[in-house]
């Protein structure tokens, strides 16, 4: 996961803004023992400064550009573009129709891409598009400008991006908004879901729009107001050193964390699920299971309230780093072992009753 939020109207104000970024990066590498070394007395030159990438790289980042999988559409499904834009911003973003859903869609479901990541390699790798053909529901691929993040990642740590009527979180409900109407989807059968940058701007939508989105998913992200700038995204990605802001807003969630993700770690996860229980009703039954599935062990704790309703899927996958549980090897940030991350969310998702149940 890559945080740098440098774009902006004037060449100077991105300098600036660069510099500062890069100076709060320093600071926090430093204080995780991930600086450069210090310069002896009397040194008189600096030591060449590791690029921003080597940088993140040494917290678990990977760096590498994903590619662009060819789509394979089934006959009578479409995979469209188009751009949404409102008074907090304008984003691009693709609409995945399957054919299936010629009759009707089941659901729209909002899929957030991590950093570096664009709307075609997060479809390949997670395979979602095959399972909207199976269950007749609507996929929203949104898209980060690399003008408004250099490194495509959504905003989750910025302070303006955390709050209803503003920033990112009002641009992709607004969109999301405008295809449910299209299409006729209800709020209870509308949904978001993220990997890493992706999915703590998932669960900031769950809290800012709790009456747009009937369920949230999670997968390698962080708790609501983990952050407010780039140092402390930095200090919260190694693990939580400081409350996050209080959650107002119930919604059923499910999370995925893998033991070995060194770019979020684990305990950011446990800071979601916590979070969750926090604000969730009073008495709830929990139940919890182990198992292993293509090769990874896990660990799943179950949460239902007392009407029979869930409201919390915690999934653990051992020995899985910071990639999409089970996902599909065409795309980036994935790991085609453990439990079927986007199978097991969309069983979560569609099992929630309907408001008319």
């Amino acid at each position: 996961m890559k945080l740098f939020n440098v774009g902006a109207t004037h060449r100077a104000t991105n300098d600036a803004r660069l510099t500062a970024a890069n100076d709060l990066v320093q600071r926090t590498l430093a204080q995780h023992g991930l600086g450069g070394q210090a310069m002896p007395m009397g040194a008189t030159e600096l030591p060449a400064m590791p690029s921003i990438n080597d940088l993140l790289s040494k917290l678990g980042a990977a760096t590498s550009s994903p590619t662009t999988p060819p789509a394979d559409i089934p006959t009578g499904a479409s995979f469209l573009n188009d751009t949404f834009t409102c008074t907090a911003g304008s984003r691009s973003f693709r609409t995945y129709i399957p054919a299936s859903a010629a009759d009707g869609a089941s659901g729209v479901v909002v899929m957030l891409h991590g950093c570096t990541q664009t709307p075609e390699d997060f479809a390949a790798g997670t395979g979602m598009n095959r399972l909207a053909e199976e269950h007749r529901f609507i996929l929203v691929y949104p898209a980060q400008s690399r003008c408004n993040n250099t490194q495509s990642c959504w905003n989750w740590f910025s302070r303006g991006d955390q709050r209803r009527d503003a920033g990112e979180p009002a641009i992709l409900a607004g969109m999301v908004q405008q295809v449910c109407a299209t299409h006729g989807i209800a709020q209870d059968r509308t949904f978001v879901a993220g990997l890493s940058a992706g999915a703590a701007m998932a669960v900031i939508l769950g809290e800012t729009y709790p009456d747009v989105f009937a369920a949230v998913g999670v997968h390698s992200g962080l708790a609501y107001g983990s952050a407010k700038d780039v140092a402390s995204a930095f200090s919260a990605m190694a693990g939580p050193t400081a409350e996050p802001l209080p959650k107002k807003s119930h919604i059923p969630t499910i999370v995925f964390h893998g033991t070995s993700d060194a770019t979020v770690h684990p305990s950011n996860g446990e800071a979601v699920v916590r979070q969750v229980q926090d604000i969730g009703p009073g008495q709830t039954l929990e139940t919890s299971e182990t198992g292993n599935h293509g090769g990874r062990s896990y660990s799943v704790l179950r949460c239902t309230a007392a009407n029979g309703q869930p409201t919390l899927e915690h999934w653990t996958v051992f020995g899985l780093g910071h990639a999409w549980s089970g996902g599909q090897r065409e795309g980036s940030y994935t790991d085609p072992k453990g439990p079927d991350a986007s199978a097991e969310m969309i069983r979560f998702f569609f099992e929630l009753p309907t408001k008319g149940a």
